[in-house]
């Protein structure tokens, strides 16, 4: 069975992200006022597997050994088949 899958990984709060402050500096020479910009990048892909439970596991361990650093990333994991 396929399942359809979605990472989103930010930066854990109170971590430096000098991505989200440049926009919003960017934003403001622009006339735009906003606060509190966070830069999220999202991965999406399909796996085949038998249940939903199991997805959910290979794809933490994809998370964790991979796709993002658990030691400064917070990440959720979207299924869906």
């Amino acid at each position: 069975m396929k399942f359809n899958v979605e990472v989103k990984i930010s930066l854990k709060n109170g971590m430096l992200n000098p991505e989200s402050s440049t926009i919003e500096r960017a934003l403001d020479l622009l006339g735009y006022k906003v606060e509190n910009t966070d830069t999220v990048q999202i991965i999406t892909f399909q796996i085949e597997e038998d249940n939903e439970d199991r997805v959910q596991e290979e794809v933490k361990d994809m998370c964790e050994r991979l796709l993002c650093n658990p030691v400064i990333h917070d990440y959720k994991i979207a299924i869906s088949k």
